[in-house]
């Protein structure tokens, strides 16, 4: 009888025992001269000295503004070195950063704020084509005739500071620099008085998930959740103070925010951020003339960096590691990066906001076949188990929901207990609601999410198994595999495809290529071709948004049948 799929995290390294303050104190103290912060497209170069200084003034400066202990403070804004030093003073000062969504609009920035009472919002005047500044206007019209910090909006009515990104200020607001103008001598040491009262285990940090399905959750983080998080992804990339990690991922995400930042400041390296949005040529840059050794990445942002026609210019020598995560790495993708971007010691995480957020990973010490089939092992100090639909453990090597439990799972949904105990049960293990395998050497495969699993005629199919067969299709460069309904099986396998450059293929060539090496209930039924996929910000492609999209076809055309 095969072992039971629960595995937990052994490490002589022990869980920290830092509040995000002391840990960025620590560090600056430890490593003053190294580089810290590199922000390309502000001419930001701060070492490790000059960035704690500047933390400290701007917690200061918040408490000064008369900002409480507990009080959320969000932020709406893509990267830029503000992001950076907000996500260290907010904790330090004992407030509670909320992460917004650069990509929101109008109606979803009003229920975010409201959703957990901001009293003080960041942003720019606008970036690309979101006018963030326009937008809170819309929402706020108050905000143009009321002092600053004086606030008070019928449709926001927690909203009193609103601090602004650029050297001018407007009628109601605050210019980002003028916040450290009030770190005098007293605040300075209210900072310090409200630093000794802090408990690791304060929540610090409130990210909402995507919401497919229903008004978005507010995922409340603490500082043990993202220091120990970070601290141990870093480890797992074996980064220390020479290290230099490209961080063109957004940071309102984990993956910026935690994979990214945290995982650089727990090991003293240095941050490099490319620029305020993800751009290929900007990205590359960065890693060639800051000679980065690491580089992250979602698999659309690898796939778009190997595809670029100016690749080859680029001299990326100088990198070895990084993270490839936030959806599922296609094979042939992860091998052309580990031979065309020198990152031979490149891995992949596995996890979600809840859990702060990586419960696997792989190691540089995995053999590349395992970098490359499975998301790792389990993370240090994180337990984990897969379930049935009873919830009793399934067998190794079968398919079972990947529940996981704790340091790293989130203290909850922000005032919303209900969802809260849907998703963390009485024995505080968190349901991730993902399908997972894990093999008897203890590496897991996630095979897709309860959700998408398509069951044809009694036979459970997982998308996953399928995609990666197609990405070894000579002209497919992505696939996308989900259900759609159907009369007679339940479900049908559906394909949406994009191909290589300048390449032709047919429906018939895909269900014929697979034919020869799939199960017969395995092979699409329906492929499509297209030339990109509907995502979140984060590279997360949205299959609910393609089933819709094909049901609604599939129905249209049935109805125009004769």
């Amino acid at each position: 009888m095969r072992a039971a799929s629960y595995v937990h995290g052994v490490s002589p390294q022990p869980l920290l025992g830092d509040t995000v303050g002391s840990l960025l104190d620590r560090i600056a103290a430890t490593h003053p001269l190294q580089p810290a912060l590199v922000v390309r497209s502000q001419g930001v170069r701060w070492n490790y000295r000059e960035f704690h200084a500047e933390v400290e003034r701007v917690a200061a400066g918040l408490l000064a503004l008369g900002m409480q202990r507990g009080e959320r403070i969000g932020i709406w804004a893509p990267n830029r070195a503000e992001w950076v030093v907000l996500q260290f003073a907010a904790p330090k000062a004992g407030l509670i950063l909320v992460n917004i969504n650069p990509a929101y609009r109008r109606h979803e920035l009003e229920f975010a704020l409201n959703k957990v009472a901001c009293r003080a919002l960041v942003l720019p005047r606008r970036f690309k084509s979101s006018h963030y500044l326009d937008m809170l206007q819309e929402l706020a019209p108050e905000l143009t005739a009321c002092a600053p910090g004086q606030l008070l909006a019928e449709r926001v009515p927690a909203l009193r500071e609103v601090i602004l990104l650029d050297e001018e200020a407007v009628p109601g607001t605050r210019a980002w620099h003028s916040i450290a103008e009030h770190a005098d001598d007293a605040a300075i040491a209210r900072l310090r008085t409200q630093q000794t009262q802090l408990s690791f285990d304060d929540p610090v940090n409130i990210q909402f998930t995507s919401g497919t399905t229903g008004a978005p959750k507010g995922a409340t983080l603490t500082h043990h959740n993202i220091v120990n998080n970070g601290y141990f992804i870093g480890e797992a990339m074996r980064l220390t103070e020479q290290d230099r990690l490209c961080i063109p991922v957004p940071f309102y995400h984990c993956f910026g925010m935690v994979l990214g930042n945290l995982a650089c400041v727990t090991h003293g390296a240095c941050m490099v951020i490319p620029g305020e949005g993800f751009e290929v040529v900007a990205t590359l840059e960065a890693v060639q003339e800051e000679r980065c050794t690491g580089l992250h990445g979602v698999p659309t942002m690898f796939i778009a960096e190997l595809e670029h026609p100016e690749f080859h210019r680029f001299d990326l020598s100088s990198l070895r590691t990084g993270i490839m995560a936030g959806s599922p790495c296609p094979i042939e993708v992860m091998r052309r990066v580990v031979s065309d971007m020198h990152m031979s010691e490149i891995t992949i995480a596995y996890g979600m906001t809840e859990t702060s957020p990586v419960s696997f990973q792989t190691t540089l010490d995995d053999p590349l076949e395992r970098r490359v089939d499975s998301v790792g092992r389990i993370h240090p100090h994180v337990e984990v188990k897969l379930v049935d639909e009873r919830g009793s453990i399934v067998p190794r090597g079968t398919p079972g929901e990947l529940c996981t439990r704790g340091y790293s799972v989130m203290l909850g949904y922000w005032e919303d207990d209900a969802r809260t105990r849907e998703t963390i049960d009485a024995a505080r293990w968190m349901h991730t609601g993902d399908l997972a395998v894990l093999d008897d050497d203890g590496y897991c495969t996630i095979v897709g999410r309860l959700k998408d699993m398509i069951i044809r005629g009694g036979e459970n199919v997982y998308p996953r198994e399928i995609e990666e067969f197609l990405y070894t299709h000579p002209k497919v460069q992505d696939v996308q595999v989900f259900g759609v309904p159907d009369a007679r099986f339940g479900e049908q396998v559906c394909a949406w495809i994009r191909l290589r450059e300048g390449c032709e293929c047919s429906e018939a060539e895909i269900q014929s290529y697979c034919r020869h090496h799939l199960a017969y209930f395995k092979v699409p039924h329906y492929v499509r071709f297209v030339d990109a996929f509907p995502m979140t910000v984060t590279g997360k492609v949205q299959k609910y948004l393609m089933r819709e999209a094909m049901t609604a076809e599939l129905h249209q055309g049935a109805t125009a049948t004769p």
